[in-house]
């Protein structure tokens, strides 16, 4: 009896986990994404296939320490990314209101993206147990690749960094 028990357990707990997607890889397809920005727009990656590349950089919460710093960063030393073919975002799942109050904050003058369904952050494999984003960095090619993922930004230098990355990656110049 405690053998069946067992077993019952397991299939249970088999089946009723959720399956988790699989993690992304420089070379996939960067899943397609439709959200809300806090300049009043709605993005889709979809929109830039084929037109241009596209950094997608997942923050964990607006107002906090580290992604204060990281969005102070990109809109400080924009310039330095804004040299390459390239559209920027910044992405959370914080509400829109939310992430809107914190461009104005942080004087970003790019799109910040709003996921609060978390459908795109699972989809990047970016969800964090405890329901934020992790800090990644995807950079998306023109053809819709990932052509990088950085997965230790560094919040101070993210604009430096980024800059840097785009060179590496080859991605043509304005």
């Amino acid at each position: 009896m405690a053998l069946i028990r067992s077993l019952t357990l397991l299939l249970t707990l088999t089946f009723a986990l959720p399956v988790l997607a699989e993690e992304l890889e420089v070379g996939d397809p960067a899943p397609d994404f439709t959200l809300a920005a806090s300049d009043g727009n709605t993005y889709s990656l979809a929109d830039f296939k084929d037109k241009q590349a596209v950094v997608l950089a997942w923050y964990p919460r607006a107002f906090t320490s580290g992604c204060t710093v990281e969005c102070k960063s990109l809109a400080e030393n924009g310039h330095l990314i804004r040299e390459y073919d390239v559209s920027y975002f910044m992405a959370s799942v914080d509400p829109l209101a939310e992430n809107q109050r914190f461009a104005e904050e942080t004087g970003a003058d790019f799109p910040l993206l709003s996921d609060p369904d978390k459908g795109a952050a699972e989809a990047y494999g970016v969800l964090a147990g405890a329901g934020y984003a992790k800090r990644h960095t995807f950079y998306i090619g023109v053809d819709g690749t990932i052509l990088k993922i950085d997965t230790s930004v560094q919040p101070a230098t993210a604009a430096q960094d980024m800059a840097a990355a785009l060179g590496e990656l080859g991605v043509a110049k304005r």
